[in-house]
């Protein structure tokens, strides 16, 4: 059989040849740290026979977190089964920072932190073993059979077509249903660690039974682990929900769970975020607008969330008829292009709208800012001919870029394709969609990452992955080419030749939302915020109240009248007590007015996250901070 490699070159092998010969056939050093191949576009096991030509890549330590995490997950099984005989198995896949796996462990078992020891310990005891992942093919039948004690692989198997073939993973004596692949044995999985258990319902679904979900990660070197364990600790540091209480940003009362409350302190945060948006908006030619939060039965019908959607709505009677809370912005977006007559000349049409939204969650997924009941999404939605959408989305992409650059986040850009079975329009259509989105990307000079059959069933996306100061990914930005609402909608326009055209639709948010960025946001900076962003920009300190007073008021009314920021601690604390509790509050500076200043007309300046302390004039330091709030400073 002839194997092709991705840099066109070929070889002869004998049929059946796995494709770690195949890498020791081009070197020792290759066949060593290939951990799977991509065969023919589909993933292989390292050792799984390949039988026919193929095009061959074989992926190695740095592709393969993904690939070592689903295998760890499967070794965390295997020490629960052993463990915890009666268990039943939900489901066990890699995440974006490790794994987890749904157990039910058995009657009135409920997982704790020594438990998660011993389990660790047991998989320890299992990955010595070396025990290699062997690949099964059988039938739904055998399968059905083979795991009729676990009712939860028997509800995944019954959902399969009949007459497909079914593949299950074994190491040792333990056997689980699974796609694969998986690193060659266990060996690979020596450095790991179990993280944290939460309840998780079966399916995703409240109205099934809770199961229990494991968190693990797994690296394939151990200083790779300890580094990630020592950011792990740091971020419990900066936990969104502890420092949101310290610095006063935002409550959840027991009246309104998944509904956040502003505090003043927060209010100011959040109003300087959204004014910092319209600003970037309005110099991009978007229109504002704003659409009603709750609206008729028959829209949501039109749009398809009445039929797809329902369960997560807020819905009440008026007048006799059903309406709904809006989940989305984006029908009242559609009802707005339809109140007038639009020409091919007027495209694109941008309309930006900070909406208000409210989806019903699940009680047990709600989490701080993070996972909410209602939340304003930063939406536009943008109205333009076929010929447009290269330009539009590069143009786009340059704003995402210069948005995330001012908060110091990193991003790579992943494109999600049409799904393999359920997705609207024709599949030429996808095509062109599919291609523009990818030019657009080389237009604005990006690299980007494919995710097979990952779109929308309407239509392509680009997602905008996030990273953040502790490593972690985010989905925050996303741009949509929407082929189902401009049909169900019937949004037209006049074309150059006077017939009525149908335009293309983009959904675009770059935040997601206000209140998860700014979660993001609290965690990225640690509270300590960029100085144009800090609810407190100032905090003025005299050293005696009762002689400095005058001064501090004097300088606290100069800042006020130029904008800035201030807040005056006039209580009758001692000067060093005043001064932590400044930079516990993480405030960008703190000014410190004694004798000394009073008399010279200076100030004593000390920064955030600084020991050295100036002396400044109040000119010199007005000057100083006006030109990091114009200038949007991150440090």
């Amino acid at each position: 059989m002839k194997i092709t490699f991705p840099d066109g070159t070929n070889k002869e092998f004998k049929k059946g040849t796995h494709a770690y010969e195949i890498a020791s056939s081009i070197s020792s050093s290759l066949a060593k740290k290939s951990i799977y191949a991509i065969v023919n576009g589909k993933p292989y096991d390292l050792y799984r026979p390949i039988e026919e030509d193929a095009t061959i890549e074989l992926k190695t330590k740095e592709d393969s977190f993904d690939v070592l995490n689903h295998s760890c997950s499967h070794l965390l099984a295997s020490a629960v089964k052993k463990l915890y005989p009666q268990a039943m198995f939900g489901v066990g896949p890699s995440i974006e920072e490790g794994f987890y796996y749904d157990i039910q462990p058995g009657e009135g078992i409920k997982f704790t932190e020594t438990d998660l020891a011993a389990i660790e310990k047991e998989m320890k005891h299992i990955a010595s073993q070396d025990l290699p992942f062997k690949r099964i093919e059988t039938t739904k039948e055998e399968a059905l059979e083979l795991f009729k004690n676990d009712k939860y692989k028997q509800e995944i198997i019954r959902d399969l077509e009949d007459g497909v073939t079914i593949t299950l993973y074994q190491h040792g004596d333990y056997v689980d249903l699974c796609r694969g692949p998986h690193v060659p044995s266990t060996k690979f999985l020596k450095n790991f660690k179990l993280t944290n258990v939460s309840g998780a319902y079966w399916r995703g679904d409240s109205k099934n039974e809770q199961l229990q979900r494991i968190y693990g990660v797994c690296f394939f070197e151990e200083k790779e682990l300890q580094e990630h364990l020592q950011h792990l600790e740091e971020r419990a540091k900066r936990d969104h929900r502890k420092l949101g209480k310290e610095l006063e940003l935002f409550m959840i009362s027991e009246y309104g769970p998944g509904f956040p409350f502003w505090l003043p302190k927060g209010m100011v945060l959040r109003k300087t975020l959204e004014n910092y948006w319209y600003k970037v908006h309005t110099r991009e030619n978007y229109q504002f607008i704003q659409t009603p939060i709750m609206l008729n039965r028959t829209l949501w019908e039109i749009s398809g969330h009445w039929e797809n959607y329902r369960e997560n709505m807020y819905t009440s009677k008026i007048d006799d008829q059903d309406f709904a809370i809006k989940p989305m912005n984006c029908p009242g977006g559609l009802l707005v292009y339809k109140n007038s007559i639009h020409s091919y000349k007027d495209l694109p049409i941008r309309l930006g709208e900070l909406g208000l939204v409210h989806r019903h969650e699940a009680s047990g997924a709600l989490n701080g800012l993070f996972r909410v009941r209602n939340f304003t999404q930063d939406d536009a939605h943008i109205f333009l001919r076929e010929d447009q959408i290269v330009s539009e989305v590069s143009s786009l992409i340059r704003l995402y870029d210069e948005v995330y650059s001012t908060f110091n986040l990193s991003y790579h850009i992943e494109l999600s394709t049409r799904p393999e079975n359920k997705y609207i329009g024709k599949l030429e259509t996808w095509n062109i969609a599919e291609e523009a989105l990818a030019n657009a990307c080389k237009s604005a000079g990006k690299d980007f990452k494919v995710n097979p059959g990952d779109g929308a069933f309407y239509g392509p996306k680009l997602d905008f992955k996030l990273r953040d100061s502790m490593n972690r990914i985010w989905q925050c930005g996303t741009i949509q080419l929407d082929m189902n609402l401009p049909e169900r909608f019937d949004i037209t326009y006049v074309g150059s030749d006077g017939q009525l055209k149908r335009p293309v639709m983009l959904h675009r948010a770059l935040f997601g939302s206000i209140e998860r960025f700014i979660g993001i946001l609290t965690e990225h900076f640690g509270g300590a915020f960029p100085v144009w962003l800090a609810p407190v920009q100032v905090k003025i300190i005299p050293v005696h109240v009762k002689n400095h007073q005058e001064y501090v008021e004097k300088i606290y009314e100069k800042l006020r009248e130029l904008d800035i920021r201030p807040e005056m601690d006039l209580r009758d604390e001692k000067l060093s007590y005043k001064i932590r509790d400044a930079q516990t509050k993480k405030i960008p500076y703190q000014l410190v007015v004694g004798d000394n200043e009073v008399e010279h007309q200076q100030l004593s300046v000390r920064k955030y996250g600084s020991t050295e302390t100036k002396q400044l004039s109040v000119d010199e330091f007005i000057c100083q901070i006006m030109d990091e709030i114009k200038t949007l400073k991150y440090k």
